[in-house]
């Protein structure tokens, strides 16, 4: 094992076990998991430790005050690789992975990513009550899927019985779970004078009652003691009255209300974070200040973060999308991605309609996506493409699937009376 010494593990496990059978002595609570699915969940855990970058440099932990939740901003597959393998930085180069304790995927799937005594590089640039650098004394989970999507039952449970199991073991009680947006912490830019909140946003949309936590802190002690300026959405979100919920549909999209840093964070001038305007335009963070002038960012700009691999990635051709490696059909689709007018063209040349979809997660690299349509209308002999689509038959939005699986824009056949019978027609919603 790549991850820890055997010695570790198996003390690791004692630990687990004599906190089972302390669980089994008290007070059964309705929200918490039982000891039999403890185990159960315990058992189910994928050891993923043999991945980590053998460049990662191990340092033991000195003490476990938090557990820091995260989401991570990317599908299962790419995640899995960042935590394991590294992630690009901003100044061009990599890190060396093991940015994580644990990953959990949407469908509740949980990976033992790093030993819970080695200090994840998880945290960052972080404070919580005074004390810096919380990657060395917390352990860090990652939920799979983004800050502006929700956040599944199937993850909620998984992650509850995760953090029953480490509270035993380290003795912390609920105020010792917090989120990574909650901790993470930046210094002076455009939108702020002085250190402050909102360097990250992930994990804002972490409902602490869907995983069995009970009442935490209702207040940032850095802000209260003027250590942080506080960072006035983050703000409402965790301690306002209204708990404040981002729209889904709208958080990764530019408005009068949602900007670029409270969309991306630190991260909102990288060159892995993509801004496509409503004009199809696409620019890397790093461009923005040159091309556009962050004051001039116009409504509806999509924000795309963790775009590591290019921004070719981002490129449509035109209503027809592509899930390439990186992205996923939330990315694409936000969340239309269940709506029966999505309709996905897999590589096995299945069609799928978005309410035959329960997981945006689990599609395959290259299935085309096209979104806000109607169909399919069958082309046979007596039945002619203008028959079904009228005079815009010809049109780039009007989207014909072949019986060789190839799909096609209007605008791209050149000779309609040559169209195979048989050819289905997808046509857009007004």
């Amino acid at each position: 094992m790549n991850g820890c010494t055997k010695f570790d593990y198996y003390r690791f496990i004692l630990v687990l076990s004599l906190f089972s059978i302390l669980f089994s002595h008290l007070p059964s609570i309705s929200t918490a998991a039982t000891r039999t699915d403890l185990q159960k969940f315990q058992r189910s855990i994928i050891d993923y430790r043999w991945q980590l970058n053998p460049k990662f440099k191990k340092i033991k932990r000195a003490k476990t005050s938090y557990i820091i939740v995260h989401t991570s901003e990317l599908g299962l597959n790419m995640t899995l690789k960042v935590i394991s393998k590294g992630k690009r930085l901003s100044s061009g180069g990599r890190t060396h992975g093991g940015h994580t304790h644990y990953v959990i995927a949407r469908d509740g799937r949980t990976y033992r990513m790093l030993d819970n005594t080695i200090q994840a590089d998880h945290a960052g640039r972080s404070m919580w009550n005074g004390e810096t650098d919380l990657s060395r004394i917390s352990i860090g989970i990652e939920l799979v899927g983004y800050h502006y999507s929700p956040i599944t039952m199937h993850q909620y449970r998984s992650i509850g019985a995760l953090i029953d199991i480490l509270q035993g073991v380290y003795g912390l009680g609920d105020r010792a779970v917090l989120t990574h947006s909650q901790v993470a912490y930046g210094f002076p830019n455009r939108w702020f004078k002085k250190n402050h909140r909102g360097r990250k946003r992930c994990a804002k949309n972490f409902i602490r009652a869907n995983a069995g936590l009970g009442p935490t802190w209702t207040y940032d002690p850095d802000v209260n003691a003027r250590r942080l300026a506080a960072d006035p959405q983050l703000a409402e979100v965790f301690y306002g009255r209204r708990k404040l919920q981002a729209k889904a549909g709208e958080a990764n999209i530019i408005s009068k209300s949602n900007t670029a840093w409270s969309i991306a964070g630190e991260d909102y001038d990288r060159r892995t974070t993509v801004y496509k305007l409503p004009n199809g335009h696409i620019y890397t963070g790093d461009r923005i200040s040159d091309k556009i002038g962050w004051g001039r960012i116009p409504p509806k700009t999509i924000v795309l973060l963790n775009q590591d691999t290019g921004i070719e990635l981002t490129r449509d051709v035109g209503p027809i999308k592509t899930i390439p490696v990186g992205r996923t059909a939330w990315s694409l689709a936000g969340n239309a991605y269940n709506r029966k007018t999505t309709i996905y063209f897999l590589p096995s040349g299945r069609i799928k309609y978005g309410s035959m979809i329960s997981n945006w997660d689990d599609l395959p690299v290259k299935t085309k996506i096209i979104i806000g349509y109607r169909g399919p209308f069958k082309i046979h002999k007596d039945r002619t493409a203008y028959r079904i689509a009228g005079v815009k038959y010809r049109d780039r939005k009007t989207i014909y699937f072949l019986p060789t699986q190839k799909l096609l824009a209007g605008n791209n056949i050149k000779n309609f009376n040559r169209l195979p019978s048989g050819t289905l027609v997808f046509l857009p919603i007004s």
